[in-house]
């Protein structure tokens, strides 16, 4: 993946056609042949626009680059399908929110002939509504020496930040990072309608990040939430440290009380 025109001679299928299929359709279709599966019978007009063509399975798995975009919840069975179809030489990237579990399905059912890239795009349809540069992705190698080129293809060809890290590490990070937001978001959006006219700016940043995930598939959440090794220690850890600051307020609230009735 050195030069452009070879890039042009390199197939890549994606596995799972949904919103972030479609997103990594749009911004890799002048550098790959793209070829799609997806069980979902109502994506031919979009895989048109984005001249990608729908296939099946197995014609989808004989490319050079595999990009798993399945849920989470049918990952295992995915992996476990193009280990018996996919070629020695090809490479397998996967795109989901969590790391640790997925990278140890892959290692493990994958055959030792192919290449494996955990991945982690630090963004979605929303995000990347103006464009895809200068945004980030999390690159952890599994096997093989291929994410050296992706990662250079990655920065030069679609201008985004590569993050090369463990899934570990990932995982740890993303907990806090996206365990929190997404948490925080759920919560908020239950609390609604929320305030649009007397906001602070502080607030207005809160609401976009809501706006950022509140349209994601339910799926997302829950990888987020229950996949994510760490993900419930750090959301224990929020709630201990509310419940104690609330305990306070209203420790001080008593206090107050007291004193103004003279008690």
């Amino acid at each position: 993946m050195n030069t452009k025109r070879r890039i042009h001679h390199t197939s890549l299928g994606i596995v799972g056609f949904g919103a972030f299929g479609q997103l990594a359709a749009l911004h890799l279709g002048e550098h790959f042949q793209i070829s799609a599966y997806d069980p979902s019978p109502s994506l031919a007009k979009v895989a048109q626009q984005l001249g990608v063509t729908l296939s099946s399975f197995h014609s989808v798995t004989q490319a050079d680059v595999i990009l798993i975009a399945a849920p989470v919840s049918s990952f295992e069975q995915v992996v476990s399908e193009i280990a018996r179809t996919c070629k020695p030489g090809a490479l397998i990237v996967d795109v989901g929110s969590v790391k640790v579990i997925p990278s140890d399905i892959m290692q493990r059912l994958l055959p030792n002939c192919v290449d494996i890239v955990a991945t982690h795009p630090l963004f979605g349809p929303q995000s990347a509504e103006k464009g895809v540069t200068g945004l980030k992705i999390a690159v952890c190698p599994i096997r093989g020496k291929q994410h050296v080129r992706m990662a250079a293809f990655l920065r030069k060809f679609l201008g985004l930040t590569v993050i090369v890290t463990t899934p570990e590490d990932h995982d740890q990070e993303a907990a806090v990072v996206q365990g929190l937001t997404h948490l925080i978001a759920k919560v908020l959006l239950r609390m609604g309608p929320l305030p649009t006219r007397m906001t602070t700016k502080s607030f207005d940043l809160l609401s976009e990040a809501i706006s950022m995930v509140q349209h994601d598939a339910p799926e997302v959440f829950d990888a987020i939430e229950k996949t994510n090794p760490y993900a419930e220690a750090v959301r224990r850890q929020f709630f201990d440290l509310a419940a104690s600051l609330n305990a306070d307020l209203e420790a001080v609230s008593t206090t107050t009380s007291h004193n103004d009735t003279g008690l």
